[in-house]
């Protein structure tokens, strides 16, 4: 019996996620998360459990609001590596989840590398 699209992408994120968690070595996790309609990111502290910083296509001020496409993902990349910086963190893994890195989260994971984020 064939799989449906939703349970590939709940084996594809454990998957990652799973494999992310053995090489973590108490760095930040950038977790990337897409829907339809937007695109957010956010670095998670798992050891305590907290958000050390977030960026989403739903800030007004960026002004992508309702835009889910590769510049609203470039800009949020750029924001997430800026925001990184002033919490003090240079150095986390990258947990695409269970989308394919290519397109969006692709586009994002680069300008968050040009920001200088290091994963």
């Amino acid at each position: 019996m064939a799989n449906s699209k939703r349970q590939l992408f709940l084996k594809r994120r454990l998957r990652v996620r799973n494999k992310l968690r053995k090489m973590a070595n108490g760095r930040a996790r950038l977790s990337v998360h897409r829907s339809n309609k937007n695109i957010s990111v956010q670095l998670i502290d798992d050891l305590n459990g907290v958000t050390l910083a977030s960026a989403s296509s739903l800030e007004k001020d960026l002004g992508f609001v309702g835009k889910n496409n590769i510049e609203a993902a470039t800009k949020i990349g750029a924001v997430i590596a800026e925001r990184a910086q002033k919490a003090g963190i240079a150095d986390c893994y990258f947990d695409r989840g269970g989308f394919l890195f290519h397109g969006k989260v692709k586009a994002l994971a680069d300008a968050a590398r040009e920001g200088g984020l290091k994963f």
